[in-house]
């Protein structure tokens, strides 16, 4: 313990510590009481050493947990890249999940923008059982193996990536795609 530096110290010492300058010794020192007391106290104030103590685990605030629009009630979970979905595409939305049989009930809606800074544990926490994922997320999400158009399923979980929603609503030929694949997905047949 003698030869610890004071980094090594810390992890070991948790309260403050006190260090005291050496006086340097003089042969004129009387060696009466009054200068034998004097002698014992420090000429100086002592210089206090802080010592953080790293061992102990430090508060980490969690972030609030994600929150969905919608009640989320089946656990279909849509997340987009648009941060607010204009009315007619809100409404191509709503046509297509009741296409497949669900209402928007049954749905729970997340912009791009809520998900960013969020992990994909905090994304597998909600517990989604379908997630379709429209346009460019700035998620780890994206590092998932799947293809655009293409049904991908990870533990008991389905995903589907397409293109973002605006763009759908502009395109036929992808209007068309997306509905071929969620046909597949959702067990619609013709």
């Amino acid at each position: 313990m003698e030869n610890m530096s004071i980094q090594e110290l810390q992890h070991i010492i948790t309260e403050e510590l006190f260090y005291f300058e050496e006086e340097p010794k003089s042969d004129s020192v009387k060696e009466d009481t009054n200068t034998a007391i004097e002698s014992e106290k420090p000429k100086t104030l002592p210089k206090t050493v802080h010592i953080e103590d790293t061992a102990s685990p430090k508060e980490e605030v969690k972030p609030e947990p994600l929150t969905v629009r919608g009640n989320f009630e089946k656990g279909i979970l849509v997340l987009h890249e648009e941060p607010n979905l204009k009315p007619e595409v809100m409404d191509m939305l709503v046509k297509m999940i009741n296409a497949v049989g669900h209402s928007m009930n049954e749905v729970g809606l997340l912009s791009s923008h809520e998900l960013e800074g969020r992990t994909l544990t905090e994304l597998y926490d909600l517990n989604a059982h379908i997630v379709l994922k429209f346009g460019r997320l700035k998620h780890p999400i994206n590092a998932l193996p799947a293809s655009d158009y293409q049904i991908h399923t990870e533990d008991e979980t389905e995903y589907l990536f397409a293109d973002s929603l605006n763009t759908i609503s502009e395109d036929k030929a992808l209007k068309g795609k997306l509905w071929n694949t969620l046909k597949v997905l959702f067990n619609i047949s013709n």
